[in-house]
């Protein structure tokens, strides 16, 4: 690590800043509700919803190709018909598809306690949000959570040329912000892209964002730092000064 003070920090979004895990659970509820009540299913109500879980992490999209409505919603007819056989039920899908969607949407907020804290840091060095994804549903969540106010720029990966891990999108960044990477920390929940792609960039430090104390694989990109929450951050940010000061 070099010998500048902290300059600039990169937030990730989804479950760093926002519960989108979680989010993403209460629509999964709502939709099993529905389909219980209106639809009157019984076990494949939750059958259904787990095999869209599935394509969900496994999902590649190619804004060329499809666009996110389209694709999501074929998600909800093939989990259907697998479950239930019969003809492809495009109408029952779309309902599923919007019902998930608005509630994930209704429960994406920005804590007050982070609100708090981003104020608080912006007082002392630039945030950036960096957040990899479709452009319509991450804008669709940044407007949802409130949370643009907060940072001096907002970079989308679907909006750029290549997302995390590249190193490209780290240094289009640190241009926006006028800084360079050695001035830089990213913050993030996930290995592969959010620190994988600081320790890429060359960034100053990468603090991993590890809520349920998950074990790494061996082969993992190793962070610089680990904390159980982001609000650890503000007393990680000073002691890394300490040490630049200590070093200098």
């Amino acid at each position: 690590m070099g010998l500048s003070r902290v300059r600039a920090v990169f937030f990730d979004l989804d479950n760093t800043l926002i519960d989108t895990a979680g989010a993403s659970r209460r629509g999964m509820l709502e939709v099993i509700k529905l389909l219980q009540s209106k639809y009157h299913y019984k076990e494949e109500a939750e059958i259904i919803c787990d095999k869209v879980q599935v394509k969900l992490s496994k999902e590649c999209f190619h804004p060329y190709n499809m666009c996110i409505t389209d694709l999501r919603t074929s998600h909800w007819e093939e989990a259907i018909q697998e479950t239930k056989g019969g003809a492809a039920d495009r109408k029952l899908a779309e309902e599923c598809y919007f019902l998930w969607k608005s509630t994930r949407l209704q429960h994406m907020t920005l804590a007050e306690d982070v609100k708090a804290m981003l104020t608080e840091l912006r007082k002392e060095v630039c945030l950036l949000l960096l957040t990899n994804g479709d452009r319509q549903t991450q804008r669709e969540k940044i407007e949802a959570c409130a949370c643009q106010s907060y940072f001096d720029a907002v970079v989308i990966g679907g909006e750029q040329r290549e997302e995390k891990p590249a190193p490209s999108i780290f240094y289009y960044c640190c241009n926006l912000l006028g800084v360079q990477p050695g001035d830089c920390v990213m913050v993030g929940d996930t290995l592969e892209t959010d620190i994988q792609g600081g320790l890429n960039a060359g960034l100053k430090a990468t603090v991993w964002i590890n809520k349920n104390g998950t074990v790494p694989l061996k082969s993992s990109p190793v962070p610089h730092y680990i904390v159980s929450s982001v609000l650890e951050l503000p007393a990680l940010l000073q002691s890394i000064d300490r040490k630049v000061s200590i070093s200098a």
